[in-house]
C-alpha cells in the first residue's frame, strides 16, 4: 500500500481535495461545485504542469464513472420501488417504539423502507418491545414519498432517506400475519445480534444506565434518552454518543492485544481485525464515523498515518460507503479526523496537549458547526474535555466489563452515577449560559472560512498575518449573524401562524409562535415522547438566521395553535416586549405561560406601532375587549419597503367591522385569516382591501381541510395570487431596498 501510495503523481491528500470537488459535481452539482472543481485543475496545470495532470485524469476518470453509476442507479431504484407492499422483512436492530407508535425498516421485493404504524394494544407494544428475532410481516398498508425540507435551512427527511438508500415510506394500517423466518445473510445475523443485546440490556439495567450502555457499546440512543439527549445537544456534547476515535480504539486495541498476547502472528492478526471490524461495525449499525475509524486503524496498522491514512480512508469510503460526506455526521467525523491530523502538537506535554487540541478543534470545527447547527456553546470546549475523558477512559471500559459479565452478576448497583452524571449535566445546562447563535453560513461563506482558518494555522507565528486573518474571520462571523436584509417570513410551523419579520438594523418582531392542538386524550402507555412543534420548525429556523433574541412578539389570540410553543421559544430565545389582547387575558393557559416566563404583556390598543423595516406596524384591531378567539385577533397593518401588509390572524366576522373602521384601506399582501377557512376572507372584505397576493399558512393534509375550497375560489375569481405553506413551504419576502419573493418548494 506504501508503495501504491509513493507511486501517485501528486501527494494522496492533494488528489482527495479534487476527488471531493468532483463527488460534490456529481451528487450536488452547482455553478459553485462546478467552478471549484475547474479552478482545481487549472491550479494543478499551473503548479504541477501537463503531466500530472494528464496522469491524474484517468483516475478522475474512473471515478466520475463510478459517481455516475451511483447517481443513475439511485434515479433508477427510486423509480422501480413499488407504490404497493403486502409483505414487509422486519430489519430487527432498526425497531423503535414511542408510545403507540412503532416504527422500523423493513424490506419488501428487495427494497428498503422505513415503516410506520400506530400500535393497537399495550400487548401488541410489549411484544415489538421485546422482540428480537427475524420476523415477516404480511400487511395492509400505503406506501408514498417522504416528506421534503418545508423551511428555509430546514431538514430534508426526503433526502436523509436517499442517502440510506431509502425512496418511500410505509404506513401500516392492519398487521393481518407474524411469522418467523431464517437469516442466511450475515448483515441479518450481525442485525439480530445487535437487536437481541439491545433488548438485553434496556430489560435488564435500569435507566438511566441503560440508554449510556446502549449508546456507548452499540450507537443506539431511543426516544426514552430524548430530554437528555437534548441536553447534551444544547451543551454542544452530543458527539460524545458518536462512536468513534477512542472508542473504536479501545476494542481495535483490546481485540489485538488478546491475539498478539496468545502468540498469533502480527500478520494474521492484521487480517483476523479485518474480520473483526467488519462484525464491530455491524453490532454498532455501520455508522459512518466507526467505518471510518475501522478504516483508518488498518490503514495504520499498514503505517500510513497522518494526512496519508485520511486520504485512504476517504477514498475507500467512496467505494464502500458512497453516500457518506451526504450527511451531518459523516462531514463532522470525517472533519474532525482532518485536523486531528493536520495538527501536531506532540511537543506539548499530555494534557495539555488534550487540552490545546481541543481548543484548536473546536475553532477549526467551528465553521462546519454553525453550518449544520449554527450555533456554538462557550462551555463545549471545556465540558468536552472534561466529558471525553469520563466517556472514553471510566465509562466505556466500565460499561463492558459490566455487560459482558452480566450473566454472572448484573451490577446495578453503579446505575447511581449515572444519576450524579445527568444531575451535574442538568446543573450545567440550569446555569443560565446560552449557546451562540450565529446563524447558517452561505456556501461561499463557509468555504472562504475553512480556507482562512487553514492559513492562520499555517500562520499563526506572524503576527501581521495573523490579526488580518482573526480579523476577516471575525468579519464574516459578523455578516452571517447579521445579514444586511430585510425580510418578512411566513414560517411552515404545519396548522398553526408564526410569522417573521427582520430588517436591516436588526430589529426582530415576530408574530405568533405556533402549536398543536391536543384532541384525543391517551392511555398512559400510549404515550409519546415527542419534541414541541416550535423545536422542528420554528426555532431551527430563527437560529439559521442568526436570531437570538425577539423584540417584539406579537400573539395575535389565545388559541393553542398560535401560542402554545410560548414556552419553548422563551427556554431558547431572548424576548423583549410581548403584545396581546385584552381579550386574551381570559385565558387561563397563555396567562400561566405569561407567568412562569415572567414577561408581563402589553395590552394592545387601535394605534399602538412596531418600529420595522423603516415603517411600522400598526394595531388596527380589536378596538374592545373580547375573549380571546379568532375574532379576538390582534391585526396589524403596515407599509414596509412600499408594499402594504396586512396580518389578520385568525379573523373572520371581525373582516366586516374591520373594513367599516377602515373604508379605504389598501392592501398589497394579504395574510389570510384563520389558515383560509371557508369563514375568512369574506368577499366584501377581498373587495374592499383589493390584495395581489394572499399568504395562507395551513397544515398538509389538516383535518379541517384548510384551506377550504371556497375561500380559495375566492381569491382565484379576483385573481390574487395564493401561496400557501401546505403546499409550497415556508414563504420569505425578502430584500433591502424592493422585496423578492420566494417559496421552499
Amino acid at each position: 500500500m506504501l508503495q501504491l501510495i509513493k507511486k501517485l503523481p501528486l501527494a494522496p491528500i492533494h488528489l482527495v481535495v479534487l476527488l471531493l470537488s468532483l463527488y460534490f459535481v456529481m451528487y450536488r452539482l452547482s455553478v459553485l461545485s462546478g467552478l471549484i472543481l475547474v479552478g482545481l485543475m487549472a491550479l494543478l496545470w499551473v503548479r504541477q504542469g501537463k503531466k500530472v495532470c494528464c496522469q491524474i485524469l484517468p483516475i478522475l476518470a474512473c471515478f466520475f464513472l463510478f459517481f455516475g453509476f451511483q447517481c443513475v442507479k439511485a434515479v433508477l431504484d427510486e423509480a422501480a420501488a413499488p407504490t404497493k407492499v403486502s409483505s414487509l422483512t422486519v430489519k430487527p436492530d432498526s425497531i423503535q417504539v414511542n408510545g403507540d407508535s412503532l416504527s422500523f425498516r423493513g424490506i419488501s421485493s428487495g427494497h428498503l423502507y422505513t415503516v410506520f404504524y400506530q400500535l393497537k394494544s399495550q400487548e401488541e407494544q410489549r411484544y415489538f418491545k421485546s422482540l428480537s428475532s427475524l420476523i415477516r410481516l404480511e400487511v395492509e398498508a400505503v406506501v408514498s414519498e417522504p416528506e421534503g425540507q418545508r423551511n428555509f435551512n430546514g431538514f430534508d427527511y426526503r433526502d436523509y432517506l436517499r442517502t440510506q438508500g431509502i425512496y418511500k415510506t410505509v404506513k401500516i394500517s392492519k398487521i393481518e400475519k407474524i411469522e418467523q423466518r431464517g437469516a442466511w445473510n450475515p448483515l441479518d445475523w450481525l442485525s439480530l445480534v445487535r437487536r437481541k443485546a439491545l433488548v438485553y440490556i434496556k430489560e435488564q439495567f435500569p435507566s438511566p444506565m441503560r440508554h449510556y450502555m446502549t449508546g456507548l457499546l452499540f450507537g443506539d440512543l431511543d426516544k426514552e434518552f430524548d430530554q437528555m439527549s437534548d441536553l447534551y445537544s444544547s451543551l454542544g456534547i452530543i458527539h460524545l454518543f458518536a462512536l468513534s476515535g477512542m472508542q473504536v480504539g479501545f476494542f481495535v486495541d483490546q481485540f489485538r492485544s488478546l491475539f498478539l498476547r496468545l502468540g498469533v502472528r502480527k500478520e494474521i492478526v492484521d487480517w483476523l481485525q479485518v474480520l473483526f471490524s467488519f462484525i464491530y461495525a455491524g453490532l454498532t449499525g455501520f455508522s459512518v464515523s466507526v467505518n471510518r475509524s475501522l478504516l483508518q486503524k488498518m490503514f495504520a496498522n499498514m503505517g500510513i498515518t497522518k494526512l496519508d491514512n485520511i486520504a485512504c480512508t476517504i477514498i475507500l469510503s467512496f467505494l464502500v460507503m458512497p453516500h457518506f460526506l451526504l450527511t451531518t455526521g459523516g462531514v463532522l467525523s470525517f472533519a474532525y479526523a482532518f485536523l486531528l491530523a493536520v495538527f501536531d502538537f506532540e511537543d506539548l506535554g499530555h494534557y495539555k496537549r488534550i487540552l490545546v487540541e481541543s481548543v484548536a478543534i473546536s475553532v477549526g470545527i467551528l465553521p462546519l458547526f454553525i453550518y449544520y447547527f449554527y450555533s456554538f456553546h462557550p462551555l463545549s470546549i471545556l465540558l468536552t474535555f472534561f466529558f471525553s475523558f469520563l466517556f472514553d477512559v471510566v465509562l466505556l471500559p466500565g460499561l463492558s466489563f459490566v455487560f459482558l459479565f452480566s450473566p454472572l452478576a448484573k451490577l446495578t448497583q453503579v446505575n447511581f452515577l449515572f444519576v450524579w452524571l445527568e444531575s451535574c449535566i442538568q446543573w450545567v445546562a440550569g446555569l443560565g449560559l446560552k449557546p451562540w447563535i450565529f446563524g447558517k453560513p452561505t456556501a461561499v461563506c463557509l468555504l472562504v472560512l475553512l480556507a482562512v482558518l487553514l492559513l492562520l494555522h499555517d500562520l499563526y507565528q506572524n503576527p501581521k498575518w495573523c490579526i488580518l486573518l482573526i480579523s476577516l474571520v471575525a468579519l464574516l462571523f459578523f455578516i452571517i449573524k447579521y445579514p444586511v436584509e430585510n425580510e418578512v417570513t411566513v414560517v411552515d410551523v404545519g396548522q398553526g401562524d408564526s410569522i417573521f419579520l427582520r430588517d436591516v438594523r436588526g430589529r426582530t418582531v415576530l408574530i405568533d409562535v405556533g402549536g398543536k392542538v391536543n384532541v384525543v386524550s391517551k392511555e398512559p402507555w400510549q404515550e409519546r415522547a415527542s419534541q414541541a412543534n416550535a423545536e422542528r420548525t420554528l426555532i431551527p429556523y430563527l437560529r439559521s438566521r442568526g436570531v437570538a433574541r425577539i423584540d417584539y412578539l406579537v400573539l395575535t389570540h389565545a388559541h393553542a395553535d398560535h401560542v402554545g410553543d410560548l414556552m419553548e421559544l422563551a427556554r431558547e430565545m431572548d424576548i423583549g416586549n410581548i403584545y396581546i389582547s385584552e381579550g386574551s387575558t381570559t385565558s387561563k393557559d397563555l396567562t400561566e405561560m405569561l407567568q412562569t416566563i415572567k414577561k408581563p404583556p402589553h395590552l394592545v390598543k387601535v394605534g399602538d406601532t412596531i418600529p420595522i423595516c423603516d415603517g411600522f406596524l400598526r394595531v388596527l384591531y380589536p378596538n374592545h375587549k373580547g375573549n380571546g378567539g379568532n375574532n379576538d385577533s390582534v391585526v396589524l397593518y403596515g407599509e414596509l419597503l412600499q408594499i402594504r401588509f396586512l396580518f389578520t390572524g385568525d379573523l373572520e366576522d371581525g373582516e366586516l367591522e374591520l373594513i367599516k373602521r377602515y373604508p379605504r384601506l389598501s392592501v398589497d399582501v394579504l395574510k389570510a385569516g384563520h389558515h383560509g377557512s371557508r369563514g375568512s376572507s369574506y368577499p366584501e372584505f377581498l373587495d374592499a382591501i383589493s390584495p395581489r397576493i394572499a399568504l395562507i399558512s395551513a397544515g398538509k393534509h389538516n383535518r379541517y381541510e384548510h384551506p377550504h375550497q371556497e375561500a380559495l375560489q375566492r381569491f382565484q375569481e379576483r385573481q390574487i395570487q395564493v401561496f400557501r405553506t401546505d403546499e409550497q413551504g415556508a414563504i420569505r419576502f425578502r430584500g433591502w431596498k424592493k422585496w423578492k419573493i420566494e417559496t421552499v418548494r
